[in-house]
């Protein structure tokens, strides 16, 4: 009767550890996004700052003094024009905002990543993950149904079926039926830059539109890689992306798992975007990166519901 006792004791507490590991690891996933945000408005504040016009008042009066001193013969007004010019130009190309960005982003990734590559491992998890796509919105939901406004990521424990609607709606991180955690997407805000950058609701694109808008928003607006190439096939996209902001997630050193299944940041918000304008779920079906991360190609598989 004792040893019973005793092995009964011994895996409560040990499922008492292991729930207790599993809400540090929830709550640091809130800390973590917390800071993003946080990074997010950091990033805004510099935004703001008006180089291009400073440089303006720079080269302006740089542009009269070199006017006049070839009217006047003056070295002195000459050396002072081309040094306001000088610094002007400065001022037009070289901007603070695409260094503060790729310094910051990845160390943000890499922490939520990690943390969600303790979860899988922590819980067993073997499955695959699936990005749910939002309802649009402009239509009406009841308000149990409230959380089905935001795309999101279900990470299933095994190969199993899909949770309902209701229980999706519930807004919860660990679900029961079937077993499985649910995620914000890792490209969540860029998927709202996009839709920020286009004008428009993602709702009311179609595929082949998505597939030749968003590579030059990615490409020209955001410069998050070097060329980007989408391809529409039957119940699939594939995607090619050259010197990817975030290739460095993929390196060896890294030895993230989660970034296979659920992509860079950059790789994610092309799936909520893929998954919002066709209504259907999304999975990444295959990923393959070159040595030096530079070309990074995905496999998108439309999953019908």
């Amino acid at each position: 009767m004792c040893p019973r006792k005793k092995k009964t004791t011994k895996e409560t507490g040990n499922q008492s550890s292991g729930l207790t590991t599993t809400q540090y690891l929830v709550e640091t996933i809130k800390q973590l996004q917390t800071e993003n945000e946080n990074l997010k408005l950091e990033l805004k504040k510099v935004r703001k700052i008006p180089s291009g016009k400073i440089g303006l008042t720079f080269i302006i009066p740089g542009a009269l003094a070199l006017i006049f001193s070839i009217i006047n013969n003056s070295n002195i007004l000459a050396f002072i024009g081309l040094g306001l010019t000088f610094w002007g130009a400065l001022f037009f190309f070289v901007r603070p905002v695409r260094y503060v960005q790729s310094s910051l982003l990845d160390s943000t990734a890499i922490s939520t990543y990690t943390t969600i590559d303790r979860i899988v491992k922590d819980l067993k998890f073997k499955g695959k993950s699936y990005y749910i796509p939002p309802y649009p919105k402009e239509v009406y939901l009841p308000r149990y149904l409230k959380g089905l406004k935001e795309p999101v990521v279900f990470i299933s424990a095994d190969t199993g079926g899909m949770p309902s609607i209701e229980e999706l709606a519930k807004s919860k991180f660990i679900l029961k039926n079937p077993n499985g955690i649910c995620v914000a997407p890792p490209g969540l805000g860029l998927l709202t830059r996009f839709e920020n950058e286009l004008g428009k609701d993602l709702t009311r694109l179609q595929l082949d539109q998505l597939c030749e808008d968003l590579p030059p928003v990615i490409l020209e607006n955001l410069h998050l890689a070097k060329d980007v190439e989408m391809t529409m096939a039957e119940n699939s996209v594939y995607v090619k992306i050259l010197d990817s902001t975030y290739k460095n997630l993929y390196t060896r050193g890294k030895n993230l798992k989660s970034i296979h299944f659920l992509g860079c940041p950059l790789v994610s918000s092309i799936a909520c975007a893929i998954a919002k304008v066709t209504g259907k779920m999304v999975a990444i079906q295959e990923d393959r990166v070159s040595p030096d991360a530079m070309t990074i190609e995905v496999w998108y598989r439309l999953v019908e519901g």
